[in-house]
């Protein structure tokens, strides 16, 4: 199978990303699709900072929450990545995964004067806003791993993560190199947040790469929210209708985990009985596929705090940004998830 071949180019800056996102991670579309993250070239900064060489930059990154391994991934990146530097001071917040939460950190940020905001935005809209006054108060606003809606390109300087559509592109191409393309294949679908870049796009990518095939059918999309507790709910739900399933597509790992708990308790076996697809590349799915209970994890690698630093330290250089920092994926499965499994970090 040659998935590689439909990989974007990917920019490298550190650990890369995902992404993405994602959940799951978490981001953006893809080439002309994109609505979350053009690729035009965003302004340079006005001029370069003059301060104290000794002065540290203060980072207030607003964080979703911690819905997912890939989630708990990303704010580990930051942390280290910003922690671990003594030019820089990092305010966190957790939103609990509120957007209430997000805009009000966003607005404790701006009356503490900080340098610069990192965000990854829960849902697509209601930013404009808050985004407006961190701009009015000069303070560079960077997306990371989920973008918000299109036409707001003015009030963030660069979005960081993944292309969304190619990561649910890839999911489908897998699918059809498995079954082919003639074959008669009922998908369950589940859903990430609702509202959020990752969920829509990689929702959009799967069901735009099996519209003209008219075998493949999603006989039900539900949203599990990005989390495992709830794949596995939604799940069991419809199993207990409908077990004629031959894949579930899930829009991050924890929830295609939670499924696969679900399956194995109406006494079918995932891998096997049902096809398991996930998107982000936690180690756990890595897992998942050594043991035959998954079949494919499509990388979407949270590993963005390195992007973000350097990406800081490049606006106050007054360097020119690219308004989407693209990270580097790749997609697992057999063979190559089992090799890869020892060396995954998140």
């Amino acid at each position: 199978m040659a998935l590689s071949l439909i990989m974007t180019a990917a920019l490298l800056a550190g650990c890369g990303n995902s992404g993405n996102g994602g959940n799951g991670g978490n981001g953006s579309n893809t080439g002309g699709n994109a609505s979350n993250a053009p690729q035009e070239t965003s302004e340079p900064s006005s001029a370069p900072s003059e301060e104290p060489a000794d002065k540290k930059l203060v980072v207030g990154f607003a964080q979703i929450g911690a819905e997912s391994g890939w989630r708990d991934a990303e704010t580990d990146s930051i942390k280290e990545t910003f922690g671990n530097d003594p030019a820089f001071e990092l305010k966190f917040s957790d939103a609990q995964q509120k957007q209430e939460n997000q805009i009000k950190a966003i607005r404790t940020f701006i009356a503490q004067k900080v340098d610069a905001i990192g965000l990854a935005p829960v849902v697509e809209s209601g930013w404009e806003t808050v985004l407006k006054e961190a701009k009015d108060a000069g303070i560079p606003v960077f997306l990371l791993d989920r973008g918000i809606t299109k036409g707001n390109e003015d009030l963030y300087v660069s979005f960081i993560g993944s292309d969304f559509i190619l990561e649910g592109q890839n999911a489908a191409k897998w699918m059809i190199d498995e079954f082919g393309q003639d074959a008669e294949v009922n998908i369950v679908q589940l859903e990430g947040t609702v509202g959020a870049s990752a969920a829509n796009d990689r929702k959009k990518g799967f069901e735009d790469a099996i519209a003209n095939l008219p075998g493949y059918k999603i006989v039900y999309s539900q949203t599990g929210d990005f989390t495992r507790a709830k794949g596995k709910e939604v799940m069991e739900a419809y199993l207990k209708k409908d077990k004629n399933i031959q894949v579930v597509y899930a829009h991050n790992d924890d929830m295609a985990l939670g499924a696969i708990q679900a399956i194995e308790e109406a006494g079918l076996k995932p891998g096997t009985d049902i096809k398991i697809i996930g998107v982000d590349g936690i180690k756990a799915a890595f897992e998942a596929i050594a043991a035959g209970k998954m079949n494919v994890t499509v990388e979407c690698n949270p590993l963005l705090g390195p992007q973000l630093k350097q990406a800081i330290l490049d606006y106050k250089a007054g360097k020119t940004l690219d308004k989407w920092i693209k990270s580097e994926e790749d997609v697992y499965f057999g063979q190559k998830a089992i090799d890869a499994l020892p060396n995954r970090k998140y």
